[in-house]
């Protein structure tokens, strides 16, 4: 079975623009909070990792 999880950051956001990550096998699965049935992201683990430091950077930052 597949947990999904929430940020512990996002519970004070009035705009719900959320993301859950789940573990799965080797990766890592991405979905959107408020379609829990839509569609899923999976990324091995490196390109996770890799994603998460180009964020922290402010790569995507409007």
């Amino acid at each position: 079975m597949v947990t999904w999880r929430k940020s512990s950051r996002s519970g004070g956001m009035s705009d719900n623009a959320c993301v859950e990550l789940a573990r799965l096998g080797d990766g890592v699965g991405v979905r959107d909070s408020k379609d829990p049935h839509g569609p899923r992201l999976g990324f091995g683990s490196r390109e996770f990792g890799g994603l998460v430091a180009r964020i922290r950077r402010g790569e995507f930052d409007h």
